[in-house]
Protein backbone atom coordinates (compact mmCIF):
# COMPACT_ATOMS: atom_id res chain seq x y z
CA UNK A 1 0.00 0.00 0.00
CA UNK A 2 1.25 3.49 -0.83
CA UNK A 3 2.24 5.95 1.87
CA UNK A 4 -0.33 8.41 0.53
CA UNK A 5 -3.16 5.93 1.19
CA UNK A 6 -1.83 5.09 4.65
CA UNK A 7 -1.57 8.80 5.53
CA UNK A 8 -5.14 9.46 4.39
CA UNK A 9 -6.41 6.53 6.46
CA UNK A 10 -4.48 7.70 9.52
CA UNK A 11 -5.87 11.21 9.12
CA UNK A 12 -9.35 9.64 9.24
CA UNK A 13 -8.23 7.97 12.53
CA UNK A 14 -8.74 4.47 11.12
CA UNK A 15 -6.93 1.94 13.30
CA UNK A 16 -6.17 -0.34 10.36
CA UNK A 17 -4.09 2.37 8.67
CA UNK A 18 -2.41 3.35 11.93
CA UNK A 19 -1.38 -0.28 12.35
CA UNK A 20 -0.10 -0.38 8.76
CA UNK A 21 2.00 2.73 9.34
CA UNK A 22 3.57 1.31 12.48
CA UNK A 23 4.13 -2.10 10.87
CA UNK A 24 5.74 -0.59 7.78
CA UNK A 25 8.11 1.82 9.51
CA UNK A 26 8.72 0.68 13.09
CA UNK A 27 11.84 -1.40 12.33
CA UNK A 28 13.54 1.37 10.35
CA UNK A 29 12.60 4.06 12.85
CA UNK A 30 13.72 1.88 15.77
CA UNK A 31 17.17 1.77 14.19
CA UNK A 32 17.14 5.58 14.07
CA UNK A 33 16.03 5.74 17.70
CA UNK A 34 18.79 3.34 18.77
CA UNK A 35 21.34 5.62 17.14
CA UNK A 36 20.39 8.46 19.45
CA UNK A 37 19.45 6.85 22.75
CA UNK A 38 21.63 5.24 25.39
CA UNK A 39 20.55 1.78 26.49
CA UNK A 40 19.15 2.90 29.85
CA UNK A 41 16.62 5.25 28.24
CA UNK A 42 15.22 2.73 25.82
CA UNK A 43 14.93 3.23 22.10
CA UNK A 44 11.50 1.58 22.17
CA UNK A 45 10.16 4.21 24.57
CA UNK A 46 11.48 7.01 22.39
CA UNK A 47 9.95 5.38 19.31
CA UNK A 48 6.58 5.04 21.03
CA UNK A 49 6.65 8.72 21.99
CA UNK A 50 7.67 9.59 18.44
CA UNK A 51 4.78 7.63 16.93
CA UNK A 52 2.35 9.53 19.15
CA UNK A 53 3.83 12.78 17.83
CA UNK A 54 3.71 11.46 14.26
CA UNK A 55 0.01 10.66 14.54
CA UNK A 56 -0.74 14.00 16.23
CA UNK A 57 1.19 16.01 13.65
CA UNK A 58 0.34 13.99 10.56
CA UNK A 59 -1.81 16.82 9.23
CA UNK A 60 1.35 18.97 9.09
CA UNK A 61 3.24 16.63 6.75
CA UNK A 62 3.84 18.21 3.33
CA UNK A 63 5.00 15.82 0.60
CA UNK A 64 6.45 18.76 -1.34
CA UNK A 65 9.00 19.37 1.42
CA UNK A 66 10.48 15.88 1.53
CA UNK A 67 9.84 12.19 1.93
CA UNK A 68 7.44 10.81 4.50
CA UNK A 69 10.14 8.63 6.03
CA UNK A 70 12.47 11.64 6.28
CA UNK A 71 9.76 13.62 8.05
CA UNK A 72 9.16 10.80 10.54
CA UNK A 73 12.90 10.30 10.99
CA UNK A 74 13.28 13.93 12.09
CA UNK A 75 10.49 13.47 14.62
CA UNK A 76 12.23 10.39 16.06
CA UNK A 77 15.57 12.23 16.26
CA UNK A 78 14.02 15.29 17.90
CA UNK A 79 12.09 13.12 20.35
CA UNK A 80 15.29 11.33 21.38
CA UNK A 81 17.23 14.58 21.72
CA UNK A 82 14.50 16.21 23.79
CA UNK A 83 14.29 13.22 26.08
CA UNK A 84 18.04 13.31 26.61
CA UNK A 85 18.10 17.05 27.25
CA UNK A 86 15.28 16.72 29.81
CA UNK A 87 17.40 14.22 31.66
CA UNK A 88 20.36 16.62 31.49
CA UNK A 89 22.34 13.66 30.30
CA UNK A 90 25.98 14.57 29.96
CA UNK A 91 28.60 11.94 29.67
CA UNK A 92 32.02 13.04 28.62
CA UNK A 93 35.02 10.83 28.39
CA UNK A 94 38.53 12.00 27.76
CA UNK A 95 40.05 10.97 24.46
CA UNK A 96 43.55 12.21 25.11
CA UNK A 97 44.81 8.67 25.60
CA UNK A 98 43.73 7.60 22.13
CA UNK A 99 46.46 7.17 19.56
CA UNK A 100 46.34 8.42 16.01
CA UNK A 101 45.25 5.39 14.08
CA UNK A 102 45.11 4.75 10.36
CA UNK A 103 42.83 2.00 9.17
CA UNK A 104 43.47 -0.08 6.12
CA UNK A 105 40.62 0.45 3.61
CA UNK A 106 39.80 -3.29 3.53
CA UNK A 107 38.34 -3.00 7.05
CA UNK A 108 35.23 -1.42 5.64
CA UNK A 109 34.61 -4.44 3.43
CA UNK A 110 34.60 -6.72 6.48
CA UNK A 111 32.00 -4.76 8.44
CA UNK A 112 28.27 -5.18 8.03
CA UNK A 113 25.61 -2.70 9.13
CA UNK A 114 25.14 -4.40 12.52
CA UNK A 115 28.89 -4.17 13.24
CA UNK A 116 28.87 -0.47 12.44
CA UNK A 117 25.79 0.23 14.57
CA UNK A 118 27.31 -1.75 17.46
CA UNK A 119 30.52 0.29 17.25
CA UNK A 120 28.71 3.63 17.04
CA UNK A 121 26.61 2.76 20.12
CA UNK A 122 29.85 2.44 22.13
CA UNK A 123 30.75 6.10 21.52
CA UNK A 124 29.85 8.36 24.48
CA UNK A 125 26.44 9.98 24.08
CA UNK A 126 27.42 13.59 23.36
CA UNK A 127 29.94 12.58 20.73
CA UNK A 128 27.59 9.99 19.25
CA UNK A 129 24.77 12.51 18.85
CA UNK A 130 26.99 14.85 16.85
CA UNK A 131 28.42 11.97 14.81
CA UNK A 132 24.96 10.67 13.91
CA UNK A 133 23.57 14.09 13.08
CA UNK A 134 26.56 15.04 10.93
CA UNK A 135 27.62 11.77 9.28
CA UNK A 136 24.42 9.73 9.19
CA UNK A 137 21.75 12.42 8.85
CA UNK A 138 23.68 15.11 6.98
CA UNK A 139 23.13 18.05 9.33
CA UNK A 140 25.63 20.94 9.22
CA UNK A 141 27.61 21.98 12.29
CA UNK A 142 25.46 25.11 12.48
CA UNK A 143 22.25 23.02 12.53
CA UNK A 144 23.72 20.63 15.10
CA UNK A 145 24.74 23.54 17.31
CA UNK A 146 21.17 24.87 17.24
CA UNK A 147 19.59 21.46 17.86
CA UNK A 148 21.85 20.54 20.78
CA UNK A 149 22.32 24.06 22.15
CA UNK A 150 26.11 23.93 21.77
CA UNK A 151 28.60 26.00 19.79
CA UNK A 152 29.68 25.08 16.27
CA UNK A 153 33.19 24.59 17.63
CA UNK A 154 31.93 22.08 20.17
CA UNK A 155 30.08 20.28 17.40
CA UNK A 156 33.28 20.03 15.34
CA UNK A 157 35.28 18.92 18.37
CA UNK A 158 32.73 16.26 19.33
CA UNK A 159 32.71 14.94 15.75
CA UNK A 160 36.50 14.71 15.75
CA UNK A 161 36.47 12.90 19.09
CA UNK A 162 33.73 10.51 17.95
CA UNK A 163 35.73 9.58 14.86
CA UNK A 164 38.83 9.11 16.96
CA UNK A 165 36.99 6.82 19.38
CA UNK A 166 35.55 4.82 16.49
CA UNK A 167 39.04 4.32 15.05
CA UNK A 168 40.22 3.09 18.45
CA UNK A 169 37.24 0.74 18.75
CA UNK A 170 37.89 -0.63 15.28
CA UNK A 171 41.50 -1.41 16.12
CA UNK A 172 40.51 -3.15 19.35
CA UNK A 173 38.28 -5.61 17.51
CA UNK A 174 39.40 -9.23 17.19
CA UNK A 175 41.93 -9.83 14.41
CA UNK A 176 42.46 -6.11 13.87
CA UNK A 177 46.09 -6.69 12.84
CA UNK A 178 44.88 -7.92 9.47
CA UNK A 179 43.09 -4.69 8.61
CA UNK A 180 44.49 -1.85 10.71
CA UNK A 181 47.80 0.00 10.84
CA UNK A 182 48.69 2.05 13.89
CA UNK A 183 50.92 4.99 13.03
Amino acid sequence: MKDEDIIKGCLRKEKRFQYLLVAKYSAMLLTVSRSYTPAHIGAEDVLQDAFIKIFNKLHQYDSNRGSFFGWMRKIVINTALKKLSKMSYTHERTTEHLEDIQLHPSIYQQLDAEDIIRLIRQVPEGYRQVFNLYVVDGYSHKEIAELLNISEGTSRSNLFKAKRILRKLLTSQKDYESWARIS
